[in-house]
């Protein structure tokens, strides 16, 4: 019975022998080839990776590893900072796959809104990168990193997908590959992971706002008052009033989602969306040129006033219309604010809806208008030839 249990005792501690090293296998004993080392690094709490580094402070250097464990031949990995967001569309990623024939290929490439993975210049210099997969099934990429102020500190992704036809595929948005985001932080040696919501986060959403509502909803309002209102005569000027506010209201609050867009963009050295941007900057001309036109608006009589109304009502309409497609653009540039773009969707049908109930409406009132002063037309006309033949008798 003695030696059975001590046969069993020696059995269990060798098992706790075998396994407690691999379950303490964290990035602080892990063991790079060529004498490699670093005196910092985090355990990345999605897709199995980690992040290793050496940080500069004399020259604004970091060298970096993003180890991927037990990694796929089949698969490319990906490591980036992003500047403006939590996100993997507009950051400046470093990207590492199998090639067919063995050879490992490491390179750079920006993610902007329609990514192609194909090899680019960063935002920031990348004096060296490569890659490995070690034997014992790890990816592996080394890069040194020449950072900024604004870098030491900021957002960084990593991805792993599939590869396609011998190039990076699409990499699957839900699970793990959904969470792998955070913040890093070179000086401190920190990694926060996804979950809040960053200063520049906010102002992101503080001009989607801004605009959505300005331009996408206060605009348009003001152009179904202009237009269906003033058809009730009960409205009277009321309903020039109400435009004058809308569109006022709406401008300034679009001065205010402008000049975020503006800062954001100071802000994302390396990040550009052009269209959103010259869409932006186009919709801010012609609304200022609206508001001026306010200030030499003819009276009704004035022989300039048909030329004024064209100027008017081509700029206003072409305004809400580039401003719509302009905030759809913006919601793609989101594109993780689903809930956003759906909102604003409810609130476009709505107006859609009113504006098609008010045509309705208006037409039908100004019809029934006509055909009444044509009856009354049609009826003093036969007063008239009554009298007079009745004169002529």
């Amino acid at each position: 019975m003695d030696k059975s249990l001590t046969t069993l005792l020696f059995s269990c501690a060798l098992l706790i022998s075998l396994c407690v090293p691999s379950l303490a296998q964290t990035c602080g004993n892990y063991t790079f080839s060529g004498n490699r080392s670093y005196s910092t690094c985090n355990d990345l709490p999605q897709l199995s990776c980690s992040l290793h580094w050496n940080y500069h402070p004399s020259n604004l250097t970091a060298d970096i590893a993003f180890r991927k464990s037990g990694a796929s031949t089949s698969n490319w990995i990906s490591w980036a900072l992003n500047p403006s967001r939590q996100a993997m569309a507009g950051s400046q990623a470093l990207v590492a796959y199998q090639h067919p024939n063995g050879s490992i290929l490491a390179y750079t490439t920006q993610l902007n809104k329609n990514p192609n993975m194909q090899p680019g210049r960063l935002s920031f210099d990348v004096p060296s990168i490569a890659a490995e997969f070690s034997s014992n099934g790890d990816m592996i990429i080394f890069a040194t990193l020449q950072l900024t102020d604004s870098l030491r500190l900021t957002n960084q992704v990593w991805q792993e997908g599939p590869m396609n036809g011998g190039n990076p595929g699409e990499h699957p948005t839900n699970g793990q590959n959904g969470k792998s985001m955070g913040t890093v932080d070179f000086i401190n040696g920190s990694v926060t992971t996804t979950g809040g919501t960053t200063s520049k986060q906010r102002k992101r959403n503080v001009h989607g706002v801004l605009n959505a509502v300005s331009w996408g909803i206060l605009m348009p309002v003001g152009i179904i008052i202009a237009r269906y209102l003033k058809v009730f005569k009960s409205a009277g000027p009321a309903w020039f009033y109400l435009h004058v506010m809308c569109q006022t209201s709406g401008y300034a609050v679009g001065i205010a989602g402008w000049a975020t867009g503006i800062k954001l963009g100071s802000d994302s050295p390396g990040i550009s969306y052009d269209t959103h941007r010259n869409l932006g900057m186009i919709i801010f001309a012609l609304g200022t040129l609206q508001v001026l036109a306010l200030l030499l608006r003819p009276k009704p009589d004035h022989k300039y006033r048909l030329y004024w109304n064209i100027y008017h009502h081509t700029i206003g309409y072409t305004t809400v219309i580039l401003s719509i497609a302009n905030i759809f653009e913006g919601f793609d540039v989101l594109d993780s604010e689903d809930n956003w773009k759906k909102a604003y969707t409810g609130v476009l049908i709505f107006l859609v809806v009113v504006a098609a109930i008010m045509e309705a409406v208006t037409w039908f009132i100004v019809i029934k208008r006509k055909k009444a002063a044509s009856s009354d037309k049609h009826v003093n006309g036969e007063n008239v030839y009554g009298s007079r033949a009745q004169q002529t008798a």
